[in-house]
């Protein structure tokens, strides 16, 4: 392995994803693993040179402090306590922060600055070759960020040994599937089986309103596509997943890496494939990061500064029944809405933004005739851990382009609202 680690333990703080990353901005690699690593799991990990004990408000669970294992407490390697067990929090000053962590990382446990993106690609080469040997490897390739640098990075660790497979359920961007199949199958090569299921999707969304439903519904039957398909392929011992440090927070630092995120597994893994172990080679990393992984494996920067996607896809960006009108409705706001934020030259300044429709009517005037049309909702934040985002203060301009350009160019919408709450109490997604 290329690189030192540092290994953060969660104790309940919730700064553990930030000295993770000023860890990393000192250039050693860094990650957060659950309080309750045995000394069998920590062997197994790489050069690990020094262990934090990170504690916090939140150590204390129903009256009782948790806390690592006594055998973590003689690791062989310096082991550090901060807020826990009434050792002194970090300090909150940022110089007098740095100076503690430069301290403690490289004259108390000798790390060495080696992490930069192309040493972890090529750990992670490494490990995946060491995880797979000589087996197949299975991955639902969305086109979204990390799917798509997960896709890279294995078909650099294993060539063809994966099978990606993408499934057009009708509910992606406009133009996405055919960036795929471009992307993935005529330029790198990939063997890639395209799936189009648009009329399936639909047929089982029709007449549902409730988001929750949807949301099953769009993933159950993205399991019985992926079984059907996973049927043909034969035996399969891996599946990847493009699970990233803020996914792996919100399900719970658990340390249960076969946890399948919940938009993929709401119909459970397919019974016919039997999956042996999950491959996960991003888990560790901010979404910043992966981006610089997808640079790094020589990806097209409109994919790689792709925004976030939600597993449902449009399907819950359509308040109410999804139906084909409503599908081009918001495919076609939301293009407009992208092209005129990019003319901007926003698009680097924005973490998220998007178009949703709304289930209201209301009357308009279109010329000399009255009408009764939809409200498209725009939605843009700013984030740095998709965990909490404010929304982005567009310009009027801006927003008055895109507001005549919809209303003008896309059918059965006459009104345009602007989202302007925050995460919390809402979320970034407008379901």
């Amino acid at each position: 392995m290329k690189q030192d680690m540092i290994l953060i333990l969660d104790l309940g703080s919730e700064e553990n994803p930030r000295l993770a990353r000023e860890i990393r901005a000192l250039g050693v690699y860094s990650e957060i693993h659950p309080h309750d690593i045995t000394a069998d799991e920590l062997a197994a990990l790489p050069n690990v040179k020094g262990i934090i004990l990170n504690g916090g408000p939140n150590r204390v669970v129903d009256g009782v402090e948790i806390d690592a294992a006594k055998e973590i407490y003689n690791a062989p390697v310096p082991v550090l306590l901060a807020d826990h067990k009434g050792d002194q929090p970090w300090p909150e000053d940022p110089a007098a922060r740095k100076e503690a962590l430069s301290n403690f990382v490289f004259q108390v446990c000798g790390a060495q600055a080696n992490w930069n993106m192309e040493n972890f690609i090529a750990d992670q080469v490494e490990l995946i070759r060491q995880q797979v040997g000589d087996k197949k490897v299975l991955l639902a390739l969305s086109g979204g960020v990390d799917s798509s640098v997960v896709a890279a990075l294995l078909i650099k660790a294993i060539g063809k040994q994966l099978t990606c497979v993408h499934v057009n359920h009708g509910l992606l961007r406009k133009g996405e599937p055919e960036q795929v199949v471009k992307v993935f199958r005529d330029e790198m090569d990939a063997n890639l089986i395209y799936v189009d299921a648009v009329d399936r999707f639909l047929d089982k969304l029709a007449g549902v309103a409730d988001p929750e439903r949807k949301r099953k519904i769009i993933g159950e039957e993205f399991i019985r596509v992926f079984e059907e398909q996973a049927k043909k392929i034969g035996k399969v011992d891996f599946l990847a997943q493009g699970t990233i440090y803020p996914d792996v927070v919100e399900s719970g630092l658990g340390g249960e890496s076969t946890v399948i995120k919940s938009h993929h597994n709401v119909g459970g893994l397919p019974d016919t494939v039997d999956f042996k172990e999950l491959v996960e080679p991003l888990r560790n990393l901010f979404k910043d990061e992966v981006r610089q992984a997808g640079r790094e494996l020589g990806l097209p920067e409109y994919l790689v500064s792709r925004q976030p996607f939600p597993g449902p896809g449009l399907g819950i960006r359509i308040i109410g029944e999804v139906t084909p009108e409503k599908v081009a409705i918001v495919q076609d706001a939301d293009a407009i809405w992208r092209e005129e934020i990019a003319k901007a030259g926003l698009d680097k300044e924005i973490s998220q933004y998007y178009a949703a429709l709304t289930n209201m009517h209301s009357v308009g005037v279109m010329g000399d005739e009255r009408t009764y049309d939809y409200a498209v909702a725009l939605r843009a934040v700013t984030t740095t851990d998709f965990m909490t985002a404010e929304s982005y203060n567009m310009p009027w301009d801006v927003l008055g382009t895109v507001t005549s350009r919809i209303v003008n160019e896309v059918k059965h919408v006459n009104r345009v609202f602007y989202d302007c709450t925050g995460k919390p109490p809402a979320t970034i997604e407008l379901e």
